[in-house]
């Protein structure tokens, strides 16, 4: 976009108790009610008379579709409402990122749960067959948040690599367990087979309806990106990308966080039509206003070395503290990004992740902060 210093969000925010409660079927409080009518008025929702009417009503499959869409219309409202120029619903819609791929999966069979981070679990499945997409995973959520927005709309899109790192490989090993070779190579050779089957079978059919259905950006999240960190893994992760996008016209970024960036670094010029890189630097400054060096941002400088020259969404906000970060602090992190890259314009400005461990108020109060950091960020390049 002609915009200098566009911001985004990652992705998720968290989900308030009368979204939660309400599409588990579980009674409300009226405080709980009294908080989502207070920030619907803040957010200058319309009609609250019918969602405090619903959120009083007894239990069905129709209230629990409806509560979900007023919270989506929330979360897309906070975003705007902040300043956001590149939105989404805040993954309302979403259980979590992974099982809620997966359970739109034909071949996968969930064991139990297991801790992603924070005090955060998934629930981990085990591949027993060739997965198949038998149902939309992100159309009609994604349908339902450009109805809802006139601003630019991110789709975040669980990888096929991350898919695949987080569920066990039952399947695949089976088969190639038949085959001769040491144990090392037919691991990774079912590895290879079974993110082939779900980039072919999954992901790129699911890709294909949002980009028919008028999706124009779609952003691969891909948190396992550097779990494993030989060539040969690395190499799997590449290419499980680049057939991922290939030949689609969309927009495509690469979401990744808390992971190895000199790692990363040495294979991202390899990324075929990646728009942008979406990383997490604010976890790693200090937060120190008034540097000459923030040492948290200097990775940039080996994503460049090693040729990547698309975009960055540059992660300005921590989202593993409650403190807000200043409009100041903002602004420096933007402007060093933008001097270890040496061109401004290749500069998005983003949270490190998704704002699903925060409250609204915490979540709004960050994000409102980057706005105006981005816009003294603007005003210091024009000068």
């Amino acid at each position: 976009m002609n915009k200098l210093f566009p911001t985004q969000e990652i992705g998720s925010l968290s989900k308030p108790a009368w979204r939660v409660k309400g599409c588990r079927g579980l009674s409300l409080t009226k405080r709980e009610i009294k908080e989502a009518l207070e920030w619907g008025r803040k957010l200058g929702i319309e009609n609250l008379d019918k969602l405090a009417k619903l959120l009083s009503e007894k239990d069905s499959i129709h209230k629990r579709q409806v509560v979900l869409e007023w919270s989506a219309r929330y979360a897309i409202k906070l975003l705007e409402f902040a300043g956001l120029d590149i939105v989404f619903d805040g993954e309302q819609w979403r259980s979590e990122m992974y099982e809620h791929v997966a359970r739109s999966v034909r071949g996968f069979s969930f064991l139990g749960m297991v801790k992603s981070f924070d005090f955060r679990y998934y629930n981990k499945a085990v591949c027993v067959g060739k997965p198949r997409h038998v149902q939309d995973i992100y159309l009609e959520e994604f349908l339902f948040t450009r109805k809802n927005t006139d601003k630019i709309v991110k789709i975040p899109f669980t990888g096929p690599y991350t898919l695949a790192c987080w569920t066990f490989n039952e399947y695949y090993e089976r088969e190639q367990a038949k085959k001769t070779g040491n144990l090392k190579q037919r691991k990774l050779e079912a590895k290879q087979a079974f993110l082939l089957d779900l980039v072919k079978n999954v992901v790129r059919p699911e890709i294909r309806k949002l980009i028919d259905a008028g999706a124009r950006w779609i952003q691969i999240d891909e948190p396992a990106a550097t779990t494993f960190q030989s060539d040969e893994e690395m190499t799997l992760f590449v290419d499980s990308f680049n057939e991922t996008v290939k030949g689609f016209n969309s927009i495509f970024s690469l979401h990744n966080c808390y992971s190895n960036y000199k790692i990363l670094a040495k294979y991202a010029g390899k990324l075929r039509n990646c728009n942008q890189l979406a990383l997490e630097f604010a976890n790693r400054d200090d937060g120190q206003i008034g540097r000459r060096e923030r040492s948290g941002y200097c990775d940039l400088q080996l994503f460049e070395k090693y040729g990547f020259r698309g975009n960055y969404g540059v992660g300005v906000i921590d989202v593993h503290t409650d403190l807000v970060e200043s409009p100041k602090l903002v602004r420096e992190r933007i402007l060093y990004a933008a001097k270890m890259v040496g061109d401004p314009s290749r500069i998005y400005v983003s949270t490190d992740c998704g704002l699903r461990t925060k409250t609204w108020k915490t979540s709004y109060e960050k994000l409102r902060n980057m706005v105006l950091g981005a816009e003294m960020a603007r005003r210091r390049v024009s000068m």
